[in-house]
């Protein structure tokens, strides 16, 4: 196994972080767009947001194609060729010739960036020693974090001084570079065992996975932790996009920096989780969460920005910690367990614009703080839950 801080472990480590990046920079970069999509198009609101839920909800559908086929045929090839079309899918946006057509391609993308998130932690299982995986989850995290950062900041410049098109061609430039970068780096698997696919039995450890409280109660926190957490930074962009403030889209992707509160966070849950027992770690990151909702109801700019980066460290603490805790806690087929893990949490970002929609017509911001804390309330006590049950299994 490969240990902690070994040259082996940070190449790993490095090269998964790249691929990280590189899902979330594709799947992100159009979320700053939003209003300008919705002045170009002439849609709703509601049908702006489509373009970030079409990609989420065939994410979601993709994660457990790719997640238990992992388990048959390996990871390691999963991972690059799902990267390499990512890329060519980004490349291909730039030519949409209408809004269905661009929704169309989304959708393609979101199936093909679940190959990577599907399967990386699972590698890890296979390939590191206990704190070795526990510390990879922490920074892998991280790149998530860098990536929708990243993604957002490209795609809002870029769409400022080109247009639409020019976001996606700028992200799909950067993805041809940290893709060559992960086939480089990303050594072969060592510890994988493959196992023959047979369906019934895929459906056998899904079906087991949803019947462990330990894993469900995870997967429940981070599905709705994830519905409310991206769909908040949807609706801040409508809001930051009007008077008073006005923003432009180069600035609307700024905002998407406090994604950096995240990135320290998921850096810092290892270290907590060896100091906390990891349901307490949740129950952390889901308080700071919901105080930093309150900070975004202030009328000041700074104010709203240091409160989604509040939002952003609580969220991406909570999530890396729930994501280390499944792939502990999965004793078999681990592809399909991190991979159910990220279906309740695709799933989760997809429909949380219909959740939110009809909070923010009736209140605007502050109908979107309310409907948070409702799902804040659930997953807080669902960590609860889960220490409860992890106390009553280490009883005897």
């Amino acid at each position: 196994m490969i240990e902690a801080h070994s040259r082996a472990w940070w190449r790993a480590t490095l090269a998964l972080c790249l691929g990280s990046f590189t899902v979330f920079i594709n799947l992100y970069a159009p979320q700053p767009l939003l209003p300008e999509l919705r002045q170009v198009f002439g849609i709703s609101t509601l049908a702006a947001g489509l373009v970030m839920s079409v990609s989420t909800l065939t994410l979601a559908l993709a994660l457990l194609v790719f997640g238990t086929l992992s388990d048959a045929i390996g990871r390691r090839g999963i991972m690059l060729v799902t990267l390499v079309l990512t890329t060519l899918c980004s490349l291909g946006l730039v030519l949409a010739p209408n809004y269905h057509t661009l929704l169309l391609l989304r959708a393609v993308q979101g199936f093909v960036l679940g190959g990577l998130p599907a399967v990386a932690i699972a590698w890890m299982g296979d390939e590191f020693d206990r704190r070795g995986l526990m510390l990879a989850v922490g920074l892998y995290i991280s790149a998530n974090t860098l990536g929708g950062i990243g993604g957002r900041v490209m795609g809002g410049f870029a769409a400022d001084l080109g247009g639409w098109q020019a976001s996606f061609a700028t992200v799909g430039v950067v993805s041809v570079v940290c893709v060559a970068l992960f086939w480089k780096l990303l050594p072969a698997s060592r510890h994988f065992e493959p196992k023959p696919f047979r369906l019934a039995a895929a459906l056998g450890s899904i079906t087991a996975h949803l019947r462990n409280p330990l894993l469900l109660g995870a997967y429940l926190i981070g599905g709705l932790n994830f519905l409310i957490f991206i769909n908040q930074y949807s609706y801040i962009t409508f809001r930051l996009s009007e008077a008073p403030y006005g923003l432009a889209t180069q600035w609307l992707g700024m905002i998407f920096v406090t994604y950096l509160g995240g990135t320290l966070g998921a850096s810092l849950s290892g270290r907590a989780a060896q100091q906390l027992s990891q349901p307490r770690c949740m129950m952390l990151g889901i308080a700071i969460f919901a105080v930093g909702t309150v900070l975004t109801l202030a009328d000041s700019l700074v104010a709203i920005i240091v409160g989604l980066t509040v939002n952003a460290f609580g969220f991406f603490f909570t999530h890396s910690t729930a994501s280390s805790w499944v792939g502990r806690q999965a004793k078999a087929a681990r592809g399909s367990a991190s991979a159910l893990y990220l279906v309740f949490y695709y799933v989760g970002a997809s429909l949380g614009g219909f959740y939110l929609e009809p909070f923010w017509q009736l209140a605007q911001w502050w109908g979107v703080a309310l409907a948070s804390w409702l799902v804040l309330a659930i997953t807080l006590g669902l960590a609860g839950w889960l220490g409860i049950k992890e106390r009553a299994a280490h009883a005897p």
